[in-house]
Parts: C-alpha cells; structure tokens; sequence
C-alpha cells in the first residue's frame, strides 16, 4: 500500500468496451452477476486492480446504460482519475457526456481517454484525429483536464502487436499520471457500497475511504442506523493492511453490528463529529430548478431532494471550480450528514443533471438575506466574514465545537482565525465565541447583583452556572474588568461589592446559610437553589455545609436535602406521636398533618428508619415489639 496508489473509475456509454479493455489489462471478467453475464452489460459496480511499478490501481468499472445512472454516480465518489472509453465506431455518445459532466461536478480533475473498437473504422488515419478533436473539445467548458487519449482494438483479430503496444502505453500514463490534491475532511470518512457476511468473519463492508484513516480495533460510528462498530480487521486489493486510507478500495470487517443492518448508502465515521439536518445549504451548478424535486446523491447515498433556490444570481468561487453557482437549500426526506464542500449530484427523471457543493451543512434559524451573506463568504472561503457573522447571529455564544463538520477545520485552525477578528471573544477552552458586546452584557449582569445584595458572593463559575450561555473565560473576563475599573473588589478568591465590609467571609456564608436553613424550616430548597438566591459561590456554599454538618447544626438526609438540626428534632417528634396515635406511620398520614410534597416526605420517613426502635412493614413505619422480661417462649 503506498500513498501514490490511485482509484481511477471507468465512464462511458454502453457496450463501448470498459469491462473488455479491463480484462485486457489485469484479466478481471466485470460482468460477474448471472444477470450480468446473460446480458453482456455491467449492472452494479464492479472492483479490480492492476499493480504497476510505481503504484497499485484500483478501478471501479460503473454501469454505461441510461437506466442504471444511479449506480455509475454512486461509484464515481472517491475516485482520483476518470477513465473515459469511447468506441471509435459510435463516437461520443448520451452516457459519454453525462460521465463527463457527473465527474466534473464531483471535482474531478484528470480524464484519461481511451479509444476502442478501431478496428471497425473503415479510414482510421482520417477518422480517429477527426474523433480525437471532437473529444477535445469535450472538456474545454469543464474543469477536467484530458490528460491523454488512446486509442487500441480489443477485437480478437486485431493487430497483437499494437495492441500490446497501446495496453503498455495505457499502463504507463496510469503508472504515472498526477495523483490529484484530495479533499481532507479531518477525520475518516467512508460510504458503504456493499454489506455481506463471511464465514468466520462476520460483517464485511467494501466502500472508497474519501478521507483520513482508520486502523484496526478502530471505533467508529454507523451514522444512519446511531449504531458504534469496531474494526476487526483491513483489507486492500484482498491483502491485510494496517491502515485504511484514500484513494484504495477497502472492506473493513467490523464488529457489534451484523451485515443486514448495513446498506449502500450508510456513511461511518468516527463518533461525535457529525450531525444529520433534513436541510443544509449549497452552492449548485447546472441548471435545476426552483422548488422542483431531484435524487440527490452523496458519496453513496442517494436520497430525494427539494431545491429551493435562495438567489438566482449566480456568484463564482475559484476554489470549487470555475462554473457559476447558484445559492440555494435542499430540503431532503432523510438526514444528510454533510461536511463543509462535500460534492454531491442532482438528477431527475428526465436526465436532468445538476451538482453543488455543501456550504452550511447545519442550519442556522436566520433571515434570508443574512443566510445569503454567510453562505457568499463560506463559498468565498471567507472564515473571517463567516466566524464574525456567525458570532452575531449567536450572541449567546457561537461553538467551534462542529468546526470540522461547520468548515472542515479543526479546533485550532478555528481558533486561530477567529482571536484574529477583533470584534469576537474566543473561549478556546469550550470552543465558544462571543461578540465583546457580551462581556458588557456580563458587567450589566455583575453590578446589577451588587446593587441587589451587597453581600454577594461572586466567581466566574457561579456567574456561568447561573447565567448557562456564559463561559467561564467569558465571566472571567467580565469580572477582570471590573476589577480593573475599581468598581468591585477581589478577596479570598472571591469578588465582592465594594460596600461589603464583611471581616470573615466564612463565618458570614456559615450564618446566612444556616439562617436560611432555619427560615425555611420543614421544607429547605436544595443548596444551589439557595446559593442562586443569596448570590453565594457554590464552591464557598459547599464548604459552609459541610462545617455546619460538622458542627452537628444541620443534617443531610440525601443528596440536595439538608435541614436545620432543630427542625429535624421537630418533624422526629411529629412522626412519633402519629405512630403513638395511629398505631403507624407512613406518606398517606404524615402528608395529611404536614401538607408537604412526597420528596420531604419520602426523606423524612427514611430517617426515622435509622433508629433502633422503628420497623418498615409494607411502607408503614411501627415501634418494634420488644418482648417483655416475664414472657417465656413455650
């Protein structure tokens, strides 16, 4: 397995000879199905490869016929190279040119012509430099460049020695054509083309790995089905490989899924990284229609699509091509796990043909016109103008946690642009951004609660725990700066009013704390209700807990339940004296006396559980019998 190895996949019109000159080449008969051999055409995909010096060569021979276009697009995801067979005798035919315009739109940048069936021309010399001129011309408005035409006889009768001579050549322009720059997601990225089961193997799944890597004992994500699968063991070209990587065929042989629940179509990747959107926002080219429907096809997933174009004037964008590109949504009958300039194709029923690339694969709630901006710079790959309009849009804080998937970037490629935008705060820590106005936003907050409760007691995590869209670098930096204008004031790691004469902190959140515990005697809120109602650090409330609890002041009876030691002795003696009157006690009486919710009544209950001379019959609480002293056991 080497890094120059190449997925080159076979385009042209039916019966102009890609499964013969295959076989030609490394003696792999394509036509394996029943079906297929009945009828002498390429119904699915077909895989081989033919090693050569410098590289191994992997084809994916697709179906010519109209009928089966839907499968030669499903094949041409993840190629590098297309390999374009024309018959002499037929010249450039529909499925010619559909191929060549499917494979522009997936970004395809290399064509190697090769032309068959000479052998049925009646004037080669003349015909062939006519035919070569007309392929030309085939690719001067595309963005594929032909890199090489050839033309040989297949036919039994034919010259052996030329045609020899034209395979060689074949063979070194495909040992040495240019490995194009691929597309790299950041993280492995593979679509499932076929799902079977091996004896003694299990699930075994063949697809194009279109980015990044995976080993074995890899975990990965089915995303279709929200399932984790396990890689047991790689194969490349039916040979064991450590890796998985782009431009090879590869079937991963996975565990903790079975091969019936795997289809075409079904995308695996690493967990956590992708979200699926029945809508995401596109860039298209080719002419498609407003609000008509289409087969959308991505990697090898095929799936209906509604266009719905945002602007009908054209932008350009050199970095996908050179074609104008139409901004618009599809709107899909099933999640599209998209990433940021993923290629997909548009057809219809009628053969229509379009194409795009994703721009905004998670979709934001915002105005049409505000869309139309972002989508403009992301086309542009303008982050700058996108982080910054982004921040805007999310006031509350923008996350560069989906970067990868949002931009195919990383986290620090993200953070990287966006400290550079002055307008923007950037938590690299939780991957937030802000506009700075937010940070006066958090001052307003701070001195409000001052002005409120001079006795408050403030951090930056009690401020983010209160308020749930601030970060605590943003909090951080809110008081920081308060601090600096003198308008609050630093102590024991705390930030206070500047009136707050308070001498010991510890004591006073001890003594409001327990004060309040008091107050509320039978039915005490839980400790963060409470700190949020005083304006108290969680961390310096825990800890004035725990010193109560200590000094027996307090009890906790759960997690959140702690009352005042005096109430507890109050509640005790309540539910002594109705199993002193009743006989018993349980949830039924206790409420009928105390009027209280079951959480207290369910705690307190459970406490008088503790002492020794109390028994739990069926959710009743009784004395214990105790014998007396003169009873003998008969």
């Amino acid at each position: 397995m080497q890094d120059n190895d190449i997925i080159v996949g076979l385009g042209g019109h039916i019966d102009h000879g890609k499964t013969t000159l295959i076989k030609a080449l490394n003696g792999f008969d394509g036509d394996n199905l029943k079906e297929e051999k009945q009828r002498g055409i390429t119904l699915d995909l077909s895989f081989s490869s033919l090693p050569l010096p410098a590289r191994n060569v992997a084809f994916i021979d697709v179906p010519g016929h109209e009928k089966l276009v839907k499968n030669m697009i499903a094949g041409t995801f993840g190629i590098d190279v297309l390999l374009l067979v024309i018959a002499a005798n037929e010249g450039i035919m529909p499925q010619t040119l559909e191929h060549i315009k499917i494979a522009d739109m997936l970004g395809i940048r290399t064509c190697i012509c090769v032309i068959t069936k000479i052998d049925k021309l009646t004037s080669p010399s003349t015909q062939l430099p006519l035919l070569e001129s007309h392929i030309a011309k085939l690719f001067i408005q595309s963005d594929i460049k032909l890199h090489s035409c050839i033309a040989l006889s297949l036919h039994p009768k034919a010259d052996k020695i030329e045609n020899t001579q034209a395979l060689e050549a074949l063979k070194e322009v495909l040992d040495n054509v240019p490995k194009p720059q691929r597309a790299d997601f950041g993280m492995f990225v593979y679509y499932i083309d076929r799902s079977f089961t091996i004896k003694g193997a299990g699930c075994v799944v063949t697809g194009s790995v279109l980015s990044g890597q995976c080993a074995p004992n890899d975990k990965l994500y089915a995303y279709h089905i929200h399932k984790e699968v396990s890689v047991r063991g790689i194969q490349i070209h039916d040979k064991d490989a450590p890796l998985a990587t782009p431009s090879h065929r590869v079937a991963l042989n996975l565990t903790q899924v079975k091969h019936n629940e795997l289809k075409r179509g079904f995308l695996v990747a690493p967990k956590g990284y992708l979200r699926g959107f029945n809508s995401v926002d596109v860039a298209i080219f080719g002419d498609v229609k407003h609000n008509a429907t289409y087969q959308c096809y991505i990697g090898s997933t095929k799936l209906n699509a509604k266009v719905q174009i945002l602007e009908s004037s054209p932008i350009s964008a050199h970095s996908f091509g050179s074609k104008p590109l139409i901004l618009a949504t599809l709107k899909c009958d099933e999640p599209i796990f998209g990433i940021f300039s993923q290629r997909f194709v548009l057809r219809n029923d009628e053969g229509a043909l379009g194409g795009g690339v994703i721009l905004n694969p998670i979709i934001d709630p915002i105005k049409k016109s505000t869309k139309i901006t972002l989508l403009k710079a992301l086309a542009q790959r303008d982050f700058h103008q996108a982080f910054t309009l982004l921040t805007r849009i999310h006031k509350k804080g923008f996350g560069l946690v989906s970067s990868t998937q949002r931009f195919n970037l990383s986290h620090v490629q993200s953070c990287e642009i966006a400290t550079s935008i002055d307008s923007i705060f950037v938590d690299e820590k939780s991957l937030t951004l802000y506009p700075l106005s937010q940070i006066e936003s958090i001052k307003t907050v701070i001195i409000d609660i001052f002005t409120r409760n001079k006795y408050a007691l403030l951090s930056a995590q009690s401020l983010s725990l209160k308020h749930k869209w601030a970060s605590l670098a943003l909090a951080q930096r809110a008081l920081d700066e308060l601090l600096d204008e003198g308008q609050i004031i630093h102590k024991n790691g705390l930030y206070l009013s500047c009136s707050n004469e308070t001498k010991d902190i510890r004591i006073y959140v001890e003594d409001v704390l327990f004060d309040t515990l008091i107050k509320q005697h039978f039915t005490p809120l839980a400790p963060y209700n409470i700190y949020d109602a005083l304006d108290i650090d969680r961390k310096m409330g825990d800890n004035a807990l725990k010193s109560l609890s200590l000094s027996k002041k307090i009890v906790r009876l759960s997690h959140n339940f702690f009352i005042a030691t005096t109430a507890l002795m109050q509640m005790n003696a309540l539910m002594r004296e109705i199993i002193t009157k009743q006989g018993y006690v349980d949830v039924n009486n206790l409420r009928e006396r105390t009027h209280l919710s079951r959480k207290y009544l369910i705690g307190y209950l459970e406490y008088l559980d503790k002492f020794d001379d109390i028994e739990c019959i069926d959710n009743k609480r009784f004395y214990k019998y105790i014998k007396p002293h003169n009873e003998v056991e008969q």
